[in-house]
């Protein structure tokens, strides 16, 4: 069986239960996504996507 759910929707549950659950304060998630953005917009931009891409890969037994 295979489920698909947007990142967007997977990172707000992480982070409500952060929020809930650890007491991370609400500035500090809304801090740790913009600046989440603004490395997105780097040159380690690519980095960042391959390494992503490679856990992925490594969690669905799809890695060679």
């Amino acid at each position: 069986m295979t489920v698909s759910l947007p990142l967007v929707l997977v990172l707000g549950l992480i982070a409500w239960g952060a929020i809930r659950f650890l007491g991370v304060r609400l500035w500090l998630v809304v801090l740790i996504a913009l600046f989440g953005f603004w490395l997105s917009d780097t040159f380690l931009a690519p980095a960042i996507e391959s390494g992503t891409r490679s856990g992925v890969d490594v969690i669905n037994g799809t890695h060679d």
